[in-house]
């Protein structure tokens, strides 16, 4: 089962563990992607669909016969955790809390669960498993509750799962959610619209894509005999925003219309992974470059914006609001 599945990192998910013959329950409380119900040759696994809330749906039910679960499910964003802590809390810690109830009672063996780099708060370096986590924001405090609420049912007497949670560092790359950065970079730039860094530009990420993540998660639901565990799932290499906006300029052709406001409350200066553990325990190191990633998510953009252009002319028979490629 995956929940979140209607999401970034979800959807990718569901395609490739169908592509490589898993039966999946995708589980979301927003609708589907017509694309992920569809079943185009290659995609030999089976997908049932559950649209629903964990705090009010059956889990008994959606459990059955399952012996995998990704949790994914999560209310993202650091900024608006600010002012709507009661809703993440609901979403990322009490709705994390019931599903691993019931994946206790159902006799799940293995829960992977999405945690993020939000855990560590800001550090110099590159940041380690064994840091002590020191969050900076509400969202960070409820996506360490909730991989602690995960290490703890994994080590109930009467539980026979086992827990990965991974911690991903600034995930990018086709799907990447609209108000992210590099999202909102991209279709600005091929739209010829301005953009706002919030910052100076000069701090640093690990950006990680997207068909990276979804391997790792992969490898972790296969770890069952190393006990549970704690993993960062990053490239280890950061990357300032300002080499961001320059590398998508070469790669579209255009430059960005760019202006800079004040950074954000919650967010932090650097994220690095230290991917030892990771490569140690799942033999997992990060395949895809930046510019690599980059150019799969501009290409998509380009796309996307093409369809929005034709659906524009089909409804008002014009051109007039078709986005400049």
């Amino acid at each position: 089962m995956v929940t979140g599945a209607a999401g970034f990192i979800g959807s990718h998910l569901v395609t490739e563990l169908r592509s490589s013959g898993r039966n999946v329950v995708a589980l979301d409380r927003k609708p589907f992607p017509d694309d992920l119900e569809r079943r185009p040759p290659g995609l030999s696994g089976s997908l049932r669909t559950i649209r629903g809330d964990l705090n009010s749906l059956r889990l008994a039910d959606c459990l059955e016969n399952t012996s995998t679960v990704f949790h994914l499910a999560a209310l993202p964003g650091v900024r608006p955790s600010w002012t709507q802590f009661p809703e993440y809390l609901q979403c990322n810690v009490l709705a994390t809390q019931r599903l691993l109830e019931a994946c206790v009672q159902a006799g799940v063996e293995r829960v992977v669960v999405a945690s993020s780099s939000s855990v560590y708060g800001g550090a110099d370096g590159a940041m380690s498993e064994d840091d002590l986590p020191r969050p900076l924001s509400p969202y960070g405090v409820t996506k360490l509750a909730a991989e602690r609420l995960a290490l703890a049912f994994a080590a109930r007497d009467d539980a026979k799962l086992s827990v990965g949670a991974l911690r991903f560092f600034t995930v990018y790359g086709p799907g990447q959610r609209p108000d992210m950065f590099i999202s909102r970079l991209i279709r600005s730039t091929l739209r010829n619209e301005p953009v706002e860094i919030y910052g100076d530009g000069t701090q640093l990420r690990d950006f990680t894509h997207v068909s990276d993540v979804v391997r790792a998660l992969v490898l972790a639901a296969a770890v069952r005999d190393r006990g549970s565990a704690v993993l960062n799932i990053g490239t280890g290499n950061a990357v300032s925003v300002n080499e961001v906006v320059s590398m998508t300029t070469e790669l579209t052709g255009s430059r960005p219309c760019t202006s800079y406001g004040a950074a954000r409350i919650g967010d932090v200066r650097s994220t690095t992974a230290d991917v030892r553990r990771a490569a140690g325990v799942l033999g997992f190191t990060a395949r895809t470059g930046l510019r690599e990633g980059l150019a799969t998510q501009i290409e998509s953009t380009r796309r996307s914006l093409a369809r929005e252009a034709q659906d524009a002319v089909a409804v008002d028979g014009s051109t007039a609001s078709a986005p400049r490629l």
